[in-house]
């Protein structure tokens, strides 16, 4: 397969994994937030691997998979509909606890006969799955999802179990990887991630945007103001005295996104007339 989505040229690429490993497990030496982490996450390894979109699931202590990230609002409602089908390559990767990979997904119909066509209707032509593995546990899967048929060449595959290494480690943070750390750690990521998700959802409802556009501008309005996304997410959905101060600060970022867009739209009629 050649590289579906932003990534770099060859002779830039191990530049770019080393930063993003740098940077993502410097992000572990510090307060962070791993809702952001993971989303993160999801998008670098986009833009590092052969793939078009990442997705990645996590399990509570009842094994129960939950999405946590998706990179595009088609992943998300196949990773959803994964999850709902109870079918799936990522499923898979969880329930045995190694890599899955599928490089032309039309010849796996009798296998995964309803995510298929709802993965093919969506635009995916191949999917990859990599474990999230500690203490002899399996957490979740890091999903990998392609727009054009082919396997993961082993460089990639080996970025891809990188990456969902530290995103493993994120989870169990600085304690020893057993299950009584894991768990409590699994579960509070998954509470954070609801509360994100009903802050995308106001956002969306309040703006009239999308639910990306509402992730964005929950995403700046946090980085900003250095404040963690769970943070803002809990306090924009039940601390009444600081929404509306949210709120307005947010609705200053689409005027001066707007604004912005209309300069460029200007400048390039000018172009255009010269």
């Amino acid at each position: 397969m050649t590289s579906e989505g932003t990534g770099a040229p060859n002779d830039h690429r191990e530049g770019q994994v080393l930063d993003a490993v740098v940077t993502l497990v410097d992000s572990l030496m510090h307060d962070f937030d791993l809702v952001e982490l993971l989303t993160d996450l999801s998008e670098r390894s986009v833009r590092l691997l052969d793939v078009s979109s990442a997705g990645l699931l996590l399990a509570d202590p009842s094994h129960r998979l939950h999405l946590m990230t998706a990179t595009t609002e088609e992943t998300r409602h196949v990773e959803l509909f994964q999850l709902q089908a109870e079918q799936g390559p990522c499923l898979e990767c969880y329930a045995t606890g190694e890599p899955v990979s599928v490089a032309d997904l039309a010849n796996e119909r009798d296998r995964w006969p309803r995510f298929v066509t709802a993965a093919t209707e969506a635009g995916f032509a191949s999917v990859h799955a990599l474990p999230l593995r500690a203490a002899g546990l399996v957490l979740g899967a890091l999903g990998l999802f392609g727009t054009r048929v082919g396997d993961l060449n082993p460089a990639d595959q080996a970025v891809g179990q990188a990456l969902a290494h530290i995103a493993t480690v994120a989870i169990v943070q600085e304690h020893a990887p057993t299950p009584w750390v894991v768990m409590p750690q699994v579960r509070n990521a998954l509470i954070g991630r609801t509360v994100v998700e009903q802050a995308k959802g106001y956002l969306r409802g309040h703006f009239g945007v999308s639910v990306d556009d509402a992730f964005v501008l929950l995403r700046r309005y946090s980085s900003d103001n250095g404040q963690h996304l769970t943070d803002v997410s809990r306090a924009l959905i039940f601390d009444e005295a600081r929404r509306a101060e949210i709120l307005d600060a947010i609705a200053q970022l689409t005027m001066a996104a707007s604004r912005d867009t209309g300069r460029e739209g200007e400048s390039r009629n000018v172009t255009d007339e010269g």
